[in-house]
């Protein structure tokens, strides 16, 4: 859901010298040779502390503000690098979620004392003896309800680190000293944005959802799918997610539309989970809302199904736009990236833009050797500090 720039772009095979070695950048991608952008440094953020950057600042020399540039167009070298990263990070995620489902099971079987291989159906079986099993209720207040449980648990509780900044936490700040405090009147705009999208256009695109999900046709409601074909249908959800995404996102960043509907996006270069969903309402409609919502259309997947990946889209785009690399998380880096350097980073996965080369200047960057998931308690900014640029 994830996820966005202010963007002075350059064209790819322009964004400064090649990546650090061992991370995949391929030589012959077009970087010019005498670019200032050294492998291993990370601009601060041009806004001013504590404000979370304003418009324009930061944006690379002669970047046309909003101007997405033209996509490259991939070499084989290219397709097979991304094909690759495609099975790592999904495979990587896959296995996460199948030791997670095999731990959860056994835990929730043991409490309950069902039989493991049912412990789910009647789980499921119980929740609809008791809110029923027509299917607009599920599909339509379920829908709602399962989704501002997640999206507003989470996004307060990274809403009150960032107003009482424990130490704790604030170690694992991304770009340190930005939104300290945080700009109460940036917040109170961005917060009645949100509710806007979240109470208005999210029940309206929903409610026309259950239409497309009638006439596509819906599964038996009762009858839980199997594991294995939850884990399938996750991963194609994500793949529809990741074209959809960038290629909108991509587009959003076009000079033309820019200035009216992704520059509000871009108000904050330094992100704070709550600004995932900050965004024009054409832009929440058609980048935010109908990427995720395309795969359970597309598979006709269960309601339970649809619930278990609008949770995972919604924590990502959370996590991503929180401002903090915090242990056992997914890496935010390259979306925070793109927030303070506008014309990189345009994906969810990075799969495309290795694909394209929008992210040639991540890549030659320290926030790149920290785009990992932090296994220890030790800030990845103290194991990867920036190299400052020699005068």
């Amino acid at each position: 859901m994830e996820t966005k720039s202010l963007c002075g772009s350059v064209e790819p095979g322009q964004h400064g010298q090649g990546g650090q070695a061992g991370h995949g950048e391929q030589p012959g991608h077009g970087e010019q040779p005498g670019h200032s952008e050294q492998p291993g440094h990370v601009e601060q953020p041009g806004g001013q502390p504590g404000h979370g950057g304003q418009p324009g600042h930061g944006e690379q020399p002669g970047a046309q503000p909003g101007h997405g540039g033209q996509l490259t167009k991939p070499s084989l070298v290219d397709v097979k690098g991304a094909v690759l990263k495609a099975c790592f990070v999904i495979g990587s995620a896959a296995l996460v979620i199948i030791c997670l489902r095999n731990s959860l099971t056994w835990h929730v079987a043991s409490i309950w004392g069902f039989a493991r291989e049912y412990v789910w159906q009647n789980i499921w079986d119980k929740l609809l003896d008791t809110v029923g099993e027509d299917p607009f209720t599920l599909m339509f207040y379920g829908t709602f309800c399962v989704t501002s449980m997640v999206y507003w648990t989470v996004g307060l509780t990274f809403m009150y680190f960032d107003l009482t900044l424990p130490d704790w936490i604030r170690q694992y700040k991304i770009q340190p000293s930005t939104n300290e405090p945080l700009d109460r009147s940036k917040l109170k705009k961005l917060v009645l944005v949100v509710l806007f999208n979240w109470t208005v256009l999210f029940p309206v695109f929903n409610y026309c959802m259950f239409f497309l999900h009638e006439w596509r046709g819906m599964p038996d409601m009762r009858v839980l799918p199997s594991f294995h074909r939850v884990l399938v249908e996750l991963i194609i959800c994500v793949l529809v997610e990741e074209v959809m995404f960038y290629y909108s996102h991509w587009l959003l960043h076009n000079k033309r539309v820019y200035k009216y509907i992704h520059k509000q996006h871009h108000e904050w270069t330094a992100s704070v989970s709550l600004t995932s969903l900050y965004s024009h309402p054409v832009e929440h409609i058609f980048s935010n809302l109908l990427p995720p919502a395309m795969g359970p259309l597309l598979l006709g997947s269960h309601i339970s199904t649809s619930w278990l990946w609008f949770c995972m889209a919604l924590t990502s785009a959370l996590n991503s736009h929180s401002g903090y690399h915090l242990p056992f998380f997914p890496s935010p880096e390259a979306h925070d990236f793109h927030h303070l350097k506008f014309n990189q980073c345009y994906g969810v996965l990075g799969i495309l833009d290795y694909l394209h080369g929008t992210d040639k200047m991540f890549r030659a960057s320290t926030a790149y050797e920290r785009h990992i998931m932090l296994l220890g308690s030790t800030p990845l900014r103290e194991t990867f500090p920036d190299v400052k640029k020699e005068l």
